[in-house]
């Protein structure tokens, strides 16, 4: 049957001006968007954004109903510095906007781990806002042979991730313990083909000093030591659990033995799984009835304010007493959520539909 038609919807996307021009035609894994949005009655339109032509993507997006956006915060050298305030100008204008980069950075940065780690998600994270923060802090809470990792504030793809440990941890110390620089430490880079490495500590602690340049920061969190067990990311559609991903990754683990050039030193494919899935219902439950609602309350964002689609990853944390499964939250994703299970697409489409005929109502009134 025909759908009445609801308005326009931007689909936003980093891309070339070649790519700009080829249009829907360069969605790649977003093309099954177009059609899923024609179904609510939603005219998509490709807007494939780069930094030199951001007066052509404004004109663009200010005549649409709606944007959706899919940009990283760091990708191939380039940022959302031009992006961000381009989406704040045309949602002032009542457009419908998400993910919103104000709600990015209430729950879209890695300092989301410490400011919901009161929730059941939470671990024992810590945020460092300058380098002498850093300086003070890290070697108390390595001096007990615990393994952290730091995180800085916003990236992906393991960019700016560190595991770090004492190589040789003083016997029975506590945090009360003067730990020298000179000390050694077992540090490891995220990124993918990065080998476990030995240095002073002083060193390790200097080369941290980029991530805090133009106000950044870093976070500290505690290894999980179940981490060759996978991640699980959960996706989500608004405040809805919409599917799962499985994967079994190889950042921060041990080379294996054929080296970190063989195919077993690359991360396994991610599984994709319904909502429904048996697998991760204790986890749906969770996430959908506390989890984030808390991160609501904590961070005071409204439903209709969450991200239309964003996902959260989970590590395996320690078993309970009865054997059951823990998850501790990894990170966030929200500037850039793809790919994403086929079954959430409704959904986000629906989603979508309904937000920006609450907008449109919006501005009538």
């Amino acid at each position: 049957m025909p759908v009445d038609r609801i308005g326009t919807i931007a689909l936003v996307w980093r891309g070339s001006r070649e790519a700009r021009q080829a249009g829907a035609g360069a969605a790649g894994r977003l093309s099954p968007l177009f059609e899923a949005m024609a179904n609510v009655g939603l005219v998509a339109e490709p807007a494939v954004y780069l930094d030199e032509m951001v007066d052509d993507v404004r004109n663009q997006l200010v005549r649409a109903d709606g944007v959706l956006v899919w940009v990283d915060p760091i990708a191939e050298g380039g940022d959302r510095s031009k992006l961000d305030p381009l989406l704040r100008e045309v949602s002032s204008h009542g457009i419908w906007v998400s993910a919103h980069p104000d709600v990015i950075l209430q729950m879209g940065t890695k300092e989301v781990l410490v400011r919901t780690k009161s929730l059941g998600w939470g671990s024992d994270c810590h945020l460092y806002e300058t380098v002498q923060q850093l300086c003070g802090e890290l070697p108390r809470r390595l001096v007990s042979g615990a393994t952290r990792v730091l995180k800085q504030y916003r990236g992906n793809g393991g960019i700016g991730v560190y595991r770090v440990a004492l190589r040789e941890p003083p016997a029975g110390a506590t945090e009360a313990v003067t730990l020298g620089a000179d000390a050694f430490v077992h540090t490891q880079h995220a990124r993918a083909g990065s080998a476990p490495t030995e240095m002073s500590l002083g060193e390790f602690m200097r080369r941290l000093e980029k991530h805090f340049e133009g106000g950044g920061r870093m976070i500290d969190q505690p290894f999980q030591e179940r981490l060759g067990e996978g991640m699980i990311r959960c996706y989500m559609v608004h405040g809805e659990v919409v599917g799962f991903g499985h994967q079994l990754i190889k950042a921060l683990l041990p080379p294996p033995p054929e080296g970190l050039d063989s195919s077993a030193a690359l991360p396994g494919p991610r599984i994709m799984h319904g909502a429904s899935s048996a697998a991760f219902q204790a986890l749906r439950n969770s996430l959908e009835s506390d989890w984030i609602p808390g991160m609501q309350k904590l961070l005071d964002i409204s439903t209709d304010r969450l991200p239309a689609i964003w996902d959260a990853d989970f590590l395996y944390g320690p078993k309970t007493k009865a054997g059951a499964d823990t998850h501790v939250l990894c990170e966030i994703n929200v500037s850039a959520v793809f790919p994403f299970p086929d079954e959430a697409i409704p959904t986000l489409a629906r989603a979508a539909a309904t937000a920006i005929e609450a907008a449109k109502k919006a501005r009538r009134s």
